[in-house]
């Protein structure tokens, strides 16, 4: 399981998540940060350093938000 950052980062792309994170898999997305799921340990450093809560683990993203896991796969070419 990996996390995956949602639309609450869009717009505000708070740096505090990449900062804590000890395997850099967080990178800039453009419109916000994505989490690349092949390096993500699953640690959840990351999670309560959002300051927009914008980050789930991958089984608890909101339905309404899901599009956000495919958007991760792809833009990391897992698709």
């Amino acid at each position: 399981m990996t996390y995956v950052i949602t639309e609450p980062c869009i717009g505000t792309k708070d740096q505090s998540c990449v900062e804590v994170c000890p395997v850099d898999c967080i990178y800039d997305g453009g419109e916000h940060f994505m989490i690349n799921p092949e390096e993500c340990i699953d640690c959840g450093a990351c999670e309560p350093e959002c300051p927009v809560e914008a980050i789930y683990p991958e089984d608890e993203v909101p339905e309404d938000m899901q599009q956000y896991v495919t958007k991760a796969q792809e833009f990391f070419g897992l698709t």
